[in-house]
Parts: C-alpha cells; sequence; structure tokens
C-alpha cells in the first residue's frame, strides 16, 4: 500500500508555479513523474504523489529537478493567473480516476504523435541522404563519361593527326617519284641530243662521199635495218603444274583434313566484308581493309596507347568480324586496361574462331589461352586461369615460362586450400 506524501509547499506567480516536494533518499533511478496539463503524479516507493491541478499548465516547457532529498517542480501556466489552491478542491474518486485515464489517454497520444514525428523525421532524413547519395553518383558517373568522351576525342584527333601524317607521306612520296621521273626524263633528252649530234656529224662525213658509193651504202644500210627487226614470236601455251600440299606425319596421325577446313575457312574470313556501317562512304581506301587496320592498331600498342589501338581493332571488327587475330589483340589492349572481363570475351571468342586445332593456329591459340587465364588469376579466379595455362602448355608444353607461372598459380590455389 503506497504512502500518501501530504507534506508540500509551493508558491507562485501570475505564470508559473513552485512546487517543493521533500522525500528522503529521492533519486532520479528511482523516481517516477508523470505530468500533463491538468495532473501531476510522482511515485517513488513506497511514497505516492498526486495532484489534481487548479488550472492547465504548460507540461512540456515545466521541469523537475530531483537532489538533496527534494523533488522542485517549475510549472508554467497556460493562462497567467493566481491560483486559489495548487489542487482542484471537492474532487471526488470517480472525478479523480477520470482525470487519471484522459491524462493517461492524453499522454499516450502525445507519445505516438512524437513516435510518428520522429519516423516521419526519420524518412525525410533517409529521403535527403538518397537523393545526396544519388546526386553524388550522377555526378560521379557524369565525371567518368566526361573523361570517356575527353579519350575518345583525343584518341580520335591522334587518330587524324596519323591520317594527316599518312597522307602529307603520301604525298611527299609522289613528289619524290614526280622529281625522279622529271630527272630520268631530262637524261633521257640528254641522251636523245648526244646520239643526234653523233648522226649529223657521221651524216656530213658521209656526204663527201661519191654518189655511187653513196647509193650503195645506203642500200646496205636499208638491209642492216631490215635484219635489225627482229621476227614476231611465234604463238604457243604454257602449262603450270603446282605442287601439291603434302603432310609429313603419318597417315594414322594426319591433320589434313582438319588442315583444309582452317585454310578453307581462313579463306572465307578474308572474303567475308561488311559495308553496312554508317561511316564505310567516309572511309578511306586503307581504312577499308581490317588488314591494314591491325597493323595500325599494332603499332599503336607498341606504343602503349591502347585506347586508340582499341578503335581501330573495333572498326576492323565491325567490317570483319571473322578474323580471330583481331579478338585477340584487342584482349592484350583491355589486359593492360584492366578491363578483364572483356578481355576474357575477345580471348574467348578468338578461341571460338581459332578451330579446328591445328599446327598453323598453334601459336595464336596458345597466346588466347594465356591471356584469358591472366585475366582470370587478377580477378582471382585462380582455377579457371589455371585450366587456361595449362591448356597453353599442352600446345607447347617446352615453354618455360608458361610452366613457371603455372605453378605459382597452383602454389596459390594450394595456399588459399590450407587457410581454408
Amino acid at each position: 500500500m503506497p504512502l500518501q506524501v501530504s507534506d508540500y509547499s509551493w508558491q507562485q506567480t501570475k505564470t508559473a508555479v513552485f512546487l517543493s516536494l521533500p522525500l528522503k533518499g529521492v533519486c532520479v533511478r528511482d523516481t517516477d513523474v508523470f505530468c500533463t496539463e491538468n495532473y501531476l503524479k510522482v511515485n517513488f516507493p513506497p511514497f505516492l504523489f498526486e495532484a489534481f491541478l487548479y488550472a492547465p499548465i504548460d507540461d512540456e516547457n515545466s521541469k523537475a529537478k530531483i537532489g538533496n532529498d527534494t523533488i522542485v517542480f517549475t510549472l508554467y501556466k497556460k493562462e497567467a493567473a493566481m491560483w486559489e489552491t495548487l489542487s482542484v478542491t471537492g474532487v471526488d474518486k470517480e472525478m479523480m480516476q477520470r482525470i487519471r485515464e484522459k491524462s493517461i489517454l492524453q499522454a499516450q497520444e502525445r507519445a505516438k504523435a512524437a513516435t510518428e514525428a520522429k519516423a516521419a523525421a526519420k524518412r525525410e532524413d533517409q529521403k535527403y541522404a538518397l537523393s545526396v547519395m544519388m546526386k553524388i553518383e550522377e555526378e560521379e558517373r557524369k565525371k567518368i563519361e566526361d573523361m570517356k568522351e575527353n579519350e575518345r576525342i583525343k584518341a580520335t584527333k591522334e587518330l587524324e593527326a596519323w591520317k594527316e601524317y599518312q597522307r602529307k607521306a603520301e604525298e611527299q612520296k609522289k613528289i619524290q617519284r614526280e622529281e625522279k621521273l622529271c630527272q630520268k626524263e631530262k637524261h633521257i633528252k640528254e641522251e636523245r641530243k648526244k646520239l643526234k649530234s653523233k648522226n649529223l656529224t657521221r651524216n656530213s662525213a658521209s656526204r663527201n662521199l661519191a654518189a655511187k658509193g653513196r647509193n650503195s651504202e645506203n642500200i646496205f644500210t636499208e638491209k642492216l635495218k631490215e635484219d635489225s627487226i627482229p621476227a614476231p614470236r611465234s604463238v604457243g601455251t604454257i602449262k603450270i603444274n603446282f605442287t601439291p600440299r603434302v603432310f609429313p606425319t603419318a597417315l594414322r596421325e594426319s591433320q589434313v583434313a582438319e588442315e583444309e577446313e582452317w585454310l578453307h575457312k581462313q579463306a572465307e574470313a578474308r572474303r567475308a566484308m561488311n559495308t553496312d556501317i554508317p561511316e564505310f562512304c567516309d572511309l578511306k581506301e586503307e581504312e577499308k581493309n581490317p588488314e591494314w587496320l591491325k597493323d595500325k592498331g599494332n603499332k599503336l600498342f607498341a606504343t602503349e596507347n591502347y585506347l586508340a589501338a582499341i578503335n581501330a581493332y573495333n572498326l576492323a571488327i565491325r567490317l570483319n568480324n571473322k578474323i580471330p587475330l583481331l579478338y585477340l589483340n584487342r584482349a592484350a589492349c583491355h589486359l593492360k586496361l584492366k578491363n578483364l572481363h572483356k578481355a576474357i570475351e575477345d580471348s574467348s571468342k578468338a578461341l571460338e574462331l581459332l578451330m579446328p586445332p591445328v599446327t598453323d593456329n598453334a601459336n595464336a591459340r596458345m597466346k588466347a589461352h594465356i591471356r584469358r587465364g591472366t585475366a582470370f588469376c587478377q580477378l582471382e579466379l585462380y582455377v579457371e586461369g589455371l585450366q587456361d595455362y595449362e591448356a597453353a602448355l599442352k600446345i607447347d608444353p617446352s615453354n618455360k615460362i608458361v610452366q613457371i607461372d603455372a605453378e605459382k598459380i597452383r602454389n596459390v590455389i594450394q595456399g588459399t586450400e590450407l587457410k581454408s
């Protein structure tokens, strides 16, 4: 049964009420204070204090201070006026219960509203944080796109500069050829003048001869001219025999069929040409040749200009997507730029085109396996990488570098398994 506390003191002004409630041993930890605009309750077991206030107060701004065996309340009035008493007089138990229930209901509604407001504020904060994050990501994406566009423009400018350089070089060669041709023509004219002067000298000497001798000499000269003209060539037929392709391996191990299929496939690949690309008409004659573009990409790769090399290989592949070396070389560029998934795709495409496996494409297949295996290892997919390196060793078992790299990958895999 709680002990009702009736020993308290209070003072007031027109705007506030100051209530002092002495409780021996009171502390914040064990004290429960409940306050609404018309009801004040303090529970400090075994003590209980209740006050049914004379007029409404501002319970949100009112304060309570606990310490020194006393609780001091500062209650701010909603209306500035002097109270006759602290508590309402003439309140029966039923009315007290109604005031308690109403106060509890108000407190619950206020707590619910505060919780909803807090949740709404949290949602707004999350929405704002999301919008800020999206804005940052959009700025990052735009920055990356700008970098890519700048790289593309740079590569295009370099390609245009290289085209201009090639055009000037061709013009220079043309000028040199014309100069050489002019020098030759000049030299021929000089030789003709010398020959003409010699003929004039001979003619002047021949005029001193007698008419008879001159006539006989002229007849002799005519005969010499007729004898100096060669007879027409006789018509004939020349037969050409081509040496058949010979495979030195035994018949049971021969790859004649695979070799012939590979040669046929290569011939078809060289004839396969896509002229439906939009910029085909704007390309120069040499730029319509995939082999020329491949050589251009190789030169750019040698100068470590990998993006420009990729552009050259891309155009070559759009013109002819059946040449495996284009994909193989582009995979090397992607590997240098750490575009590992693209390097794997291009290496796989090259291996697909390098079929059937024959001696003529063995070196290219080995490079494709090594490049794909390297990309797998850089993605930490060591098992897949080791499979490609072992496939490369099957093609060239004596390659020491590939043997060493494969052994390193095995050691990494074994170390990973031991750790796990």
